[in-house]
């Protein structure tokens, strides 16, 4: 067969058979097809989970540090790096910071730990949004609800551009975030309040959280962990896991939730709930639940509708009944969460669901300050005077006004807990604050049995000390005076009038000072030796300025506290704190007080500079010279009448202003005739309270060297003479 003619029969065949040929044709395309698609998905599946790994740091990138921590890689997944902002006034959010970012180097993740004070937002924040990186802010409330002061600008920032629509809504888009707020739910209307509003205001600009906000609480009683570090690990343990969840694309919250619980992170939000749920029953909430709270009876109603966060009108009243049902029995659970001071038991806790006052970090600071604990909540602590006189030295400036033997002399307290932050404490605020007990209690008997055990060993260290007096070694041995002015407020300890019974039969002497915010306390004092009220300023503005008191209505409570102290027969003391350029320019508003409270002395003394702190910013300048102090003390005296400078004590920058009264016969008799006041105070315990005392039936002369304008301007004659003999040495090149 011809080529021509085999072609033309193939043609005709092809033809005839055509649809066969399209069929496998078709066929063929379609498998090729197949084999392309599945090769392509392996790809891209198995690039998937290569980016989903925790990126390896590249050989070629050195691991440099910037603020002690990692640099951010230069290669970027799901998140390239954390930032860590900080806002902190004590020092504690710049601590947790430098741990949080420890842990997050840990996990292989560059971090950066920036304070607020040094970051521009209106240049750098919206960068963030593009950067990957995940941004977690640790601030804390200071004053009156405020940021600190290195937080200041960058709050009033993020609040302007929340609330300025020329930002637009979706400003921050993209940045993803997570807040823990430093605060005490003492201060009522003001906890976290900081953290919370750049919570808030982040959301607002649409910044997306990562996890549902955490909140510290240094008030041990209401803290979810018992402190506030324990709240923080608590919450770093959450972020790490979420970050780490993150680092492998997992999803994040959404942002979007605005009540309960985190919908993207499930339960995240009930660790903060105790506290939400509390706050809120004594502030208005209405603004926060507009954005988002984390109150129990919130995650119980959703758990009650269960996924779906939109619930038919129908079954509104069986969410309500879940919600009422879950409050109740969470109620009978917890019982009261403190006692109120004025003795109220109805429901509250056992003492042994109750936390203890002095927490691990608490017990740690405080004894480095030297402080010997007593308990949960007590605690004495060896005076310089003390020391001094056990040297056969001079005494403090209460051994020059009232007689007391400052080595026979313990300074203790029963409640480490105060209800102010004072701007010269001298703990720089390391006790406990609150406003009524709500920790466990122990017993009166055994504070003071360990207390004087605790000074006995104290004491002890001075045996065969070189200058130690032997005889007064032996005498400082049996304590016979306890100043109850060590730290806090000791009329907080709901058995303060058994504890005081308890020093009087052991023939101790009880010196009592209270910051005057507990008014009935005052008044249901049983008579202790001298009671002393601390009036640190003269008017409302200054006091709080000075104090930063818990309470609300603190003024009206320190007035209430004054008239209490007028009620009282035995000898009573309005303590004057002179700060200057504070409260040295008041004179007529403090004649006024003392008309109100009508002290029998009134002591003036400059403020002691206990250092630089980063709770206070007082300096050496706040001290006042001791003639200015004198200067106010003479001017005083020129408005109250009824009251002359009665003693001096020089060395600590310290006058006594008495009541006439205590001139008899032309001489003052301020000292106390310690063993008449526990014959007196025994027969007042024998009758049951009928046969009463007056400060009157105890004192005793003042001796000449502890009056205003003696030579010895305070000292008793025995330390005169060893400070002019120290000085023959001196100079004498011996």
């Amino acid at each position: 067969m011809d080529p021509w003619s085999f072609f033309y029969t193939c043609l005709v065949s092809a033809l005839l058979h055509r649809f066969y040929i399209y069929a496998a044709i078709a066929f063929g395309v379609s498998v090729w097809i197949v084999i392309q698609f599945l090769s392509t998905r392996k790809k891209v599946t198995e690039h998937g989970e290569n980016s989903n790994r925790n990126p390896a740091p590249s050989e070629g990138v050195e691991g440099k540090l910037l603020n002690g921590c990692a640099t951010p890689q230069a290669k970027e997944v799901h998140v390239a790096g954390v930032k860590i902002f900080y806002g902190s006034q004590t020092g504690t959010a710049k601590r947790f910071a430098t741990g949080l970012a420890e842990a997050v180097v840990s996990l292989t993740l560059p971090v950066e730990v920036i304070s607020m004070g040094d970051y521009d937002p209106d240049d750098c924040l919206a960068e963030e949004t593009t950067s990957r990186n995940v941004c977690v802010f640790l601030v804390a409330t200071y004053t009156d609800g405020q940021p600190t002061e290195s937080a200041a600008w960058f709050c009033k920032w993020l609040e302007e551009a929340a609330n300025d629509f020329r930002f637009g809504k979706t400003y921050l888009k993209g940045l993803r975030y997570a807040v823990f707020g430093l605060g005490n739910s003492v201060y009522v209307d003001h906890y976290n309040t900081v953290g919370r509003n750049i919570d808030r205001w982040l959301w607002m600009l649409s910044a997306s959280r990562v996890m549902t906000r955490g909140e510290g609480d240094c008030n041990v009683a209401q803290s979810r962990h018992g402190s506030i570090e324990a709240d923080f690990e608590a919450w770093k343990a959450k972020f790490l896991s979420q970050l780490q969840a993150l680092c492998r694309g997992e999803k994040s919250c959404s942002g979007k939730c605005k009540k309960g619980k985190c919908k993207s992170l499930g339960k995240q939000s009930k660790e903060s709930s105790d506290h939400e749920h509390w706050a809120s029953e004594h502030e208005n909430t209405e603004a926060e639940e507009l954005f988002e709270t984390s109150s129990e009876e919130e995650a119980d109603a959703e758990e009650a509708g269960g996924a779906n966060s939109v619930i038919d009108v129908e079954d509104l009243g069986n969410m309500m009944s879940h919600m009422k049902k879950a409050k109740r029995e969470r109620e009978l659970e917890e019982g009261d969460v403190g006692t109120s001071l004025t003795g109220g038991n109805a429901g509250r806790k056992e003492e042994g669901e109750k936390r203890e006052m002095i927490t691990p970090a608490l017990r740690e600071a405080l004894t480095k300050q030297g402080y010997k604990l007593v308990g949960s909540h007590s605690g004495v602590k060896l005076c310089r005077w003390t020391k001094s006189m056990l040297r056969g030295r001079g005494g403090c400036y209460k051994h020059t006004f009232y007689g007391i033997e400052s080595h026979r002399c313990m300074e203790a307290t029963p409640s480490l807990a105060c209800a102010n932050k004072c701007v010269f404490c001298w703990r720089h605020h390391t006790n406990p604050v609150g406003t009524e007990w709500r920790w466990k209690m122990d017993q009166p008997e055994m504070i003071l049995q360990e207390a004087i055990e605790n000074h006995r060993n104290m004491i002890t260290r001075f045996k065969g000390v070189p200058g130690v007096k032997a005889n007064r070694f032996e005498e400082a041995m049996t304590a016979k005076h306890c100043a109850l002015s060590l730290v806090g407020e000791p009329i907080m300890y709901p058995e303060i009038n058994r504890f005081v019974k308890l020093l009087h039969q052991h023939s101790i002497s009880s010196f009592l000072v209270t910051n005057a915010q507990f008014p009935d306390e005052i008044r249901n004092l049983e008579p202790v030796t001298q009671l002393y009220v601390s009036v640190d300023a003269s008017t409302k503005e200054s006091l709080k300025r000075i104090d930063r008191p818990l309470f609300k209505d603190f003024w009206q409570r320190f007035l209430e506290s004054l008239k209490a102290l007028s009620e009282k027969q035995q000898r009573t003391v309005y303590r004057l704190t002179l700060v200057k350029a504070w409260n040295v320019d008041e004179l007529k508003a403090y004649a006024d007080l003392i008309s109100l409270g009508k002290p029998d002395f009134i002591e003036v003394k400059g403020v002691t500079y206990c250092g630089e702190s980063s709770a206070s910013n007082l300096t050496m300048a706040n001290v006042p010279w001791h003639e200015e102090v004198v200067h106010f003390v003479q001017e005083l005296a020129d408005l109250i009448p009824d009251y002359e400078i009665a003693c001096e004590h020089e060395h600590s920058n310290c006058l006594l202003v008495a009541h006439k009264k205590f001139k008899i016969n032309g001489e003052w008799c301020t000292w106390i005739n310690y063993d008449r006041f526990q014959e007196l105070v025994q027969e007042y315990e024998r009758s049951g309270g009928s046969k009463t005392f007056t400060a009157a039936d105890y004192t005793a002369r003042t001796p000449h060297w502890a009056l205003f304008g003696s030579r010895e301007r305070g000292f008793d004659p025995l330390h005169v003479r060893y400070q002019r003999k120290r000085k023959a040495r001196d100079v004498s090149g011996c």
